[in-house]
């Protein structure tokens, strides 16, 4: 049974899960129906991009560390982004990365997984514009949910969302429901909060 965490909740994978090495984080949003005018333009769609950060003793260390649309697999080969997604239509994730805990390297102790609005300051666009906004973690093995965690808050004006983080502690893999908005204008100024 999936567990749906509120802002700021952790759970333990390893616990729900017995014998836990790949985990399956769904990332998923929507648009918000925006009414454009008789003779406007239509918006543009909102680009959402879903990263995950490797951190070491909490720090990013080298930017080979961001798993994201323009670096799709970490050099270890335990996480893996499946794909860009340009607009955040239909149903279900949106994107979604493959975590190989089993196989993570000792050195990193905390994935953050964030989603941020590609060229949000040019395009004028915010998290007040998406709704239905999640992140789950299904077990790779059963292709369980083990659970899920539904971003509710009024996010108007943030370009930058760190949606939660999996992090090891005491040999267990966590997750936390973190829920944070930001106005980084990109992914690289993002990143920076880690360095």
């Amino acid at each position: 049974m999936s567990i749906s965490l509120q802002k700021g909740q952790k759970v333990s994978l390893t616990k729900e899960s017995a014998g836990l090495s790949t985990v399956m984080i769904g990332l998923g949003w929507d648009e918000v129906k925006r009414k454009g005018g008789l003779f406007s333009r239509k918006p543009d769609p909102i680009d959402c991009d879903a990263s995950a950060i490797l951190l070491q003793n909490g720090h990013l260390v080298d930017k080979a560390d961001v798993v994201f649309f323009g670096n799709l697999r970490h050099m270890s080969g335990t996480v893996q982004h499946m794909g860009d997604n340009l607009t955040g239509a239909g149903d279900g994730d949106d994107e979604q990365i493959l975590v190989d805990l089993a196989k993570m390297p000792q050195q990193y102790d905390r994935i953050v997984l964030v989603v941020n609005i590609y060229q949000a300051v040019q395009r004028k666009q915010h998290f007040g514009l998406i709704e239905n906004a999640f992140i789950r973690l299904v077990d790779g093995k059963t292709n369980k949910e083990m659970c899920k965690y539904n971003l509710t808050e009024n996010y108007s004006g943030m370009t930058a969302m760190i949606f939660g983080e999996v992090y090891r502690h005491n040999g267990e893999w966590k997750f936390s429901a973190i829920g944070q908005g930001t106005n980084d204008p990109g992914l690289g100024e993002l990143v920076n909060r880690y360095i």
